[in-house]
C-alpha cells in the first residue's frame, strides 16, 4: 500500500461522516438564527427520525423486518433507501413540529427567558430520551441490509462504497437545496429577515410564528432524513442522538453559528480532523477531538470561521 492510500482513505471517511454532522448541523443553525437560541433536543429529533425511517424501511425490506432475504440491487435498493429517507424526515420534522409547539410556543407567548427556554429544551430531550428506550429498547437495533455494498470506485486508492456514495450523495444534495432554499425563495427571505430583525419583519407583514415553526421543521426534516443514514452505517439505539448532536453542535459553532454554509464548512472539516486525528491518535480518541476542537474554536475564534449570521449574507 502506498503512503497516499492510507491519506485518501481517511479524507473520504472523514468527508463522508463530516457531511452528516454538517446535515445536523443546520437544524441547529436554522433555529439559532431565527430564535438566537440552541435547541438543545434537536439531538432526540435525530434519533427518532432515525427509527421513523429504520422501521418504515424494514417493512418493505426483503424476508421482512429481520432482513433474512438478499439485499436488493438497482431500483428496489433505491426505492428502500427513498422510503427510509423521506420516513425518517417525517418523523423528525413532526417531532420537531412537537418539541416547537409544547417547549418553546408556550415561553415565547409569555415572554419567558432564555434560560427558560433551555430547561424546557433539556426537559424536552430526556423525555423523549426515556420514551425511545422504553419504546424501542435499551439495546441497538440493526439496519437490515438495503442494497449491495461494495467498492463502487477508487480515488487516489482510497475505496468507495456504495454505502459511502449513498450517505455523500444525498447528504450533498439536501445541504444544496437547503442553501438554495434559505437563499433564493420566499420562505428562505422570511427565514432571512426573522433572523436579521423580528421586530421589523413582522411590520414588513411576516408571520414570524409561521417562520419559527417551518424553520423547525425544516431542521427536523434535515435531522430525520440524516439519522436514518447514520443508523445506516451506525444501527440505531436510544442513545444514539447524544454524541452526533453534541459533534454537530461542535460543527456549526466551528463554522459560524447562525450560518448556513458555515455549518456545513464545519461539519466537513470536523469529519475529517476526526478522521485523521483518530489514525494519528487512536480511535477512542474520537469524541474527544470534537470537544477539544469546541474548545479551541470558542477560545480563538467565538464567531466560527465564517461568522456571519443567517440574516446576514456570507
Amino acid at each position: 500500500m502506498s503512503s497516499g492510500e492510507p491519506i485518501a482513505q481517511l479524507a473520504v471517511d472523514g468527508l463522508t461522516v463530516g457531511a452528516l454532522y454538517a446535515v445536523i448541523a443546520l437544524g441547529y443553525t436554522l433555529v439559532y438564527g431565527v430564535l438566537q437560541l440552541i435547541n438543545f433536543a434537536h439531538s432526540e429529533v435525530f434519533m427518532l427520525g432515525a427509527f421513523g425511517g429504520l422501521f418504515a424501511a424494514r417493512a418493505f425490506v426483503p424476508g421482512g423486518a429481520g432482513g433474512a432475504g438478499a439485499p436488493p440491487g438497482g431500483l428496489a435498493a433505491v426505492g428502500l433507501v427513498a422510503v427510509g429517507l423521506v420516513a425518517g424526515g417525517l418523523a423528525g420534522a413532526l417531532a420537531a413540529l412537537a418539541l416547537e409547539r409544547a417547549a418553546y410556543r408556550p415561553l415565547r407567548r409569555r415572554g419567558a427567558p432564555r434560560l427558560a427556554y433551555l430547561i424546557s429544551a433539556i426537559g424536552a430531550s430526556m423525555f423523549a430520551f426515556n420514551l425511545a428506550g422504553k419504546e424501542f429498547g435499551r439495546q441497538n437495533v440493526p439496519v437490515p441490509a438495503l442494497f449491495r455494498d461494495g467498492t463502487v470506485f477508487r480515488v487516489a486508492g482510497a475505496s468507495v462504497s456504495t454505502l459511502t456514495l449513498v450517505i455523500g450523495a444525498t447528504a450533498l444534495a439536501m445541504l444544496l437545496v437547503v442553501d438554495r432554499l434559505v437563499r433564493a425563495t420566499r420562505l428562505g427571505q422570511s427565514i432571512r429577515a426573522v433572523a436579521e430583525d423580528a421586530e421589523t419583519a413582522t411590520l414588513l407583514g411576516v408571520d414570524v410564528d409561521r417562520v419559527i415553526v417551518a424553520t423547525f421543521v425544516l431542521g427536523g426534516l434535515l435531522a430525520g432524513a440524516g439519522g436514518f443514514l447514520y443508523a445506516m452505517t451506525f444501527n440505531a439505539s436510544y442513545t444514539m442522538g447524544f454524541v452526533p448532536g453534541i459533534k454537530a453542535f461542535t460543527a456549526a459553532v466551528l463554522g459560524g453559528i447562525g450560518n448556513v454554509r458555515g455549518a456545513v464548512l464545519g461539519g466537513l472539516l470536523l469529519g475529517v480532523v476526526e478522521s485523521f486525528g483518530g489514525y494519528l491518535l487512536e480511535a477512542s480518541y474520537k469524541d474527544v477531538i470534537a470537544f477539544v476542537v469546541l474548545v479551541g474554536v470558542l477560545l480563538l475564534r467565538p464567531s466560527g470561521l465564517l461568522g456571519a449570521r443567517l440574516g446576514r449574507p456570507a
